[in-house]
């Protein structure tokens, strides 16, 4: 495959968008085949210590109704999982101390139990916390960047330093961990250059999976405002594009993509996905971690929800795959 420069990624970026879908669906039957891995997600604290300007979560909004999973409810949703036949489950939350290393090493020794891998997506840490989280069992870690366009990353963060994320990325692949990044895509005076731009940055941090979701605006944030529908089809191509130039990372249709358009997640892995991350948090929990709003299926059983998503990729002649879904091997 050939190493892609920033003017084919505009290229690509710009192309008709049906065109660049039927490609990066090619691209990724060839590589990674078709099966669906599905990843079982755990959103065990909405309590955020960051202020990000578009994150409904972030911590000035005082309308959030916080809650934090004990130790022992995030463990027993983790089993349940396994349970639902899950080969991964995915750990997220907001910047939460009170999850220090010393819980959350005790959790995920528990959780490895269960025969499944394992995901954090739990923001920024030391690399020695990192690495007493990998020692503990942990496989992944998703840590978008959001954006590679400094100044704007800057705007949208404050307290917080876009090289300090970037080395935390250099330092979970140093460390081992299957490392997942994205950006969030139609964010106001965002250019199509500088996505382009973070295009060339999965690249060149050789990220394992990537996540592009959509702007959706949340009423409790600075970011407040209608919601362009044209976002959901510039990250479709973000993705479409991303899948062209990395033909084997694992991608995931995002459930941010289904907020704008009910088939969004069908639709993106017919445009170059491979991931789907079911929500298993329980009922009484799902509708508070709210980074945006709109998300659907917030009161449907765990295993419910699974048999319908199970049914929707066999429609379009996909398998779910019964594997752990590693990026370069099996474990």
């Amino acid at each position: 495959m050939a190493d892609f420069n920033k003017k084919q990624i505009l290229e690509l970026l710009n192309s008709p968008q049906e065109e660049l879908f039927s490609l990066a669906d090619k691209v990724r039957k060839e590589n990674v085949g078709d099966e669906i891995h599905l990843r079982g997600l755990i959103e065990f604290s909405n309590i955020c210590k960051r202020n990000c300007f578009y994150c409904g979560l972030r911590r000035d909004n005082k309308n959030v109704q916080r809650y934090r999973l004990s130790e022992e409810e995030i463990i027993k949703t983790a089993e349940y999982g396994a349970n639902l036949g899950y080969k991964t489950i995915v750990l997220q939350s907001g910047e939460d101390d009170f999850f220090n290393i010393k819980r959350l090493c005790k959790i995920i020794e528990a959780i490895k139990n269960f025969d499944v891998a394992l995901t954090l997506s739990i923001g920024e840490k030391t690399k020695y916390e990192y690495k007493e989280l990998k020692k503990s069992g942990a496989d992944r870690f998703l840590l978008r960047i959001e954006t590679t366009d400094e100044n704007l990353y800057k705007k949208l963060h404050p307290d917080m330093d876009f090289k300090n994320r970037v080395e935390c990325l250099y330092n979970l692949k140093e460390l081992g961990y299957e490392t997942g990044t994205g950006s969030l895509v139609g964010l106001l005076n965002q250019t199509v250059e500088s996505l382009a731009d973070d295009i060339l940055f999965y690249k060149k941090i050789d990220a394992d999976m990537v996540g592009i979701g959509p702007f959706i605006p949340h009423q409790d944030t600075p970011l407040k405002g209608s919601l362009d529908e044209n976002n959901f089809y510039l990250a479709l191509k973000m993705m479409a594009a991303t899948r062209v130039v990395m033909p084997d990372v694992n991608i995931p249709a995002t459930t941010a993509m289904e907020v704008i358009n009910k088939e969004g997640r069908i639709i993106a892995l017919q445009s170059g996905a491979n991931v789907v991350m079911p929500n298993i948090t329980s009922e009484q929990y799902k509708e508070k971690y709210e980074i945006y709003p709109g998300k659907e299926n917030l009161n449907n059983k765990s295993d419910v929800y699974k048999k319908n998503i199970e049914d929707k990729i066999k429609k379009i002649g996909r398998i779910v795959s019964d594997k752990k879904g590693f990026r370069k091997y099996e474990k």
